[in-house]
């Protein structure tokens, strides 16, 4: 005490308010008192904050299907319009269940992680460590199991912490040596962002729809849905296409062949200006704009059997846009997308994991069994074999149902494992069905290949090296209703078409049956999914323009919705 009250003194004889004075005792405990008041105003403001924000409107994107859903307290009914490019930033706070109210502040710039924990990843010493991406306030919890804070929704960032293991959390950032794996990050909620929300929103309270001129309700597993989604599309979706990347592999479209989906949707997507804009800040979605096919091309050597290269340069690609651009790491990939066509599109992400796990990819190859293309996330794109690009349209249509006097037709390579054993069934075992490998000449004189499928009832579509076929299109194109025969396969568009109403679909076990799984399929219902298949064509047309509802379209309304779906329910 004695020390004290000298050291008192000596503070106030330096102060000049004197050595002993009643007064000047007075002013110092006042000013004392005025401190303390001060520091208790500072602590209780952020106690405050730190309790009061998770309970405001949040928003992440990342891994949906593994972090449980969040409350919002935002009013987004529907009388409400979209939020305005006026409206003012709120902040989305995404927290791990049980995680604490006390919180430590530090900034962090978080890496994009090295593809290393893909057990497919032979080369994992590559990463990007060093990025300079803007800063983020990083709120990680000190030790405590309050079960009072809600755990809203997913995780935008802490995904990639989540996954290092200790050293390599300690080697990001110093100060997270003695931090927990599993912290709370608060991210800014961007107008972007709060559209989508409004547009979920929108789409759960979608009004019914019972007799619109321009979609036909039997195609669809809920044309009101649907509609209303396409809708909000139009007047809401902003996509940024980046300019990064060399020629040819980029920004060059591949017009003719049987790979022609990917480089129709770039050329159109590139020459819209409703959706595409130039400001990536107001972007709902982003755009990589190269070519699978001119990828393998440009860079597979020929019969070498290794298509590490294209990997190591897909990976290198996204690695420098997430350094340059602040956009991917923020969301770690989750509103990126690509549209690829080539067998090995989706191979060729293997080894970023990021892109692999979180960016949406429109993929032909959909299979769901090879771990790459995701169900509700990755989009099924049609495989469409374009000859003319100036004649996109040619040679549409076929015979009507009752003129249709052919029960099954194929003919096509024998590669992969279904063809030869649909060979080895049907070929030249009932004269009802026409199953052929590559089209004999003799018969091909007779009847063209296009001839044969306009003739047919249904047309088979097995699954080649790969389970995506161009004959499934085709099927459309010629009124025939195709029977898909590839299991793991995801169908095009099924987000939002019934494919029961105008396909048949075959288990590769049951090739055997197939002869009386089609007879059992009584002609009324035949006639009517025929008819369904002819009112489907407009969906799969390409346009040199493009139209409403037609396949360009179809194809970016299947990436909206599915960013959408990342979106949980209570959003």
């Amino acid at each position: 005490m004695k020390a004290m009250g000298h050291t008192t003194r000596s503070a106030m004889r330096r102060s000049g308010c004197g050595g002993g004075s009643a007064a000047a005792w007075r002013r110092l405990r006042r000013r004392r008192r005025s401190l303390l008041a001060a520091l208790l105003t500072s602590a209780a403001a952020a106690v405050f904050i730190a309790f009061s924000r998770p309970f405001g409107t949040s928003i992440g994107f990342a891994d949906p299907y593994a972090v449980p859903s969040s409350r919002r307290t935002a009013d987004l009914s529907p009388s409400r319009p979209p939020p305005s490019r006026e409206a003012s930033h709120a902040t989305a706070f995404v927290s791990r269940p049980n995680s604490a109210a006390t919180v430590v502040l530090s900034p962090l710039v978080a890496p994009s992680p090295s593809p290393n924990g893909d057990v497919d990843d032979t080369d994992s010493d590559y990463s990007s460590p060093d990025l300079k991406a803007a800063p983020l306030w990083t709120e990680v919890a000190a030790n405590s199991t309050d079960t009072n804070v809600p755990p809203l929704f997913v995780e935008p960032l802490p995904s990639a912490l989540g996954n290092y293991d200790a050293t390599q959390v300690q080697s990001v950032s110093p100060e997270l040596k003695m931090l927990p794996l599993q912290p709370l990050v608060t991210v800014p909620l961007t107008l972007t962002d709060q559209q989508l929300i409004y547009a979920k929103g929108e789409i759960d309270r979608a009004p019914f729809v019972y007799d619109d001129p321009e979609l036909y309700a039997p195609l669809f597993r809920n044309v009101s849905v649907f509609k209303r989604s396409y809708e909000l599309m139009e007047s809401i979706l902003k996509v940024y296409i980046y300019k990064d990347g060399p020629r040819p592999i980029f920004n060059r479209p591949e017009l003719k062949g049987i790979y022609a989906s990917e480089g129709w949707f770039m050329k159109l997507i590139r020459e819209n200006k409703n959706f595409v804009v130039k400001d990536p800040n107001k972007a709902h979605l982003f755009y990589l704009p190269y070519s699978a096919h001119r990828l393998e091309q440009a860079l597979y050597v020929l019969n070498s059997h290794n298509i590490q290269p294209l990997m190591i340069f897909l990976r290198n690609y996204v690695n420098e846009i997430s350094v340059k651009y602040p956009f991917w790491n923020r969301t770690r990939g989750a509103d990126h997308f690509l549209v690829a066509c080539h067998d090995w599109g989706p191979y060729t992400t293997k080894w970023h994991h990021e892109l692999r796990q979180n960016t949406i990819k429109a993929l032909c190859n959909a299979d769901v069994s090879e771990g790459v293309f995701i169900r509700g996330k990755d989009v099924s794109l049609p495989e469409t074999s374009i000859r003319n690009p100036r004649r996109l349209l040619r040679d549409i249509g076929g015979k009507p149902a009752s003129q249709r006097t052919i029960l099954a037709f194929f003919a096509g390579q024998m590669h992969g494992r279904v063809r030869p054993i649909l060979l080895q069934y049907w070929s030249g075992r009932d004269e009802n069905i026409k199953i052929y490998g590559p089209l004999p000449k003799g018969v091909a004189k007779k009847m063209s290949y296009a001839e044969h499928m306009k003739s047919s009832k249904f047309c088979i579509c097995p699954m080649g090296y790969e389970v995506n076929s161009p004959r499934i299109v085709e099927a459309i194109y010629y009124e025939c209703v195709p029977v898909v025969i590839a299991d793991n396969f995801v169908l095009p568009f099924e987000e939002v078409l019934d494919w029961h109403a105008f396909s048949v679909v075959i288990a590769e076990k049951d090739i055997a049956n197939l002869k009386d799984i089609l007879l059992r399929i009584p002609q009324s219902e035949y006639v009517t999914m025929q008819m369904n298949v002819k009112k489907l064509q407009k969906h799969f047309f390409w346009h040199a323009k493009p139209v409403k509802y037609d396949i360009f379209h179809m194809i970016l309304h299947s990436i909206w919705f599915n960013r959408l779906n990342q979106i949980p329910a209570d959003q």
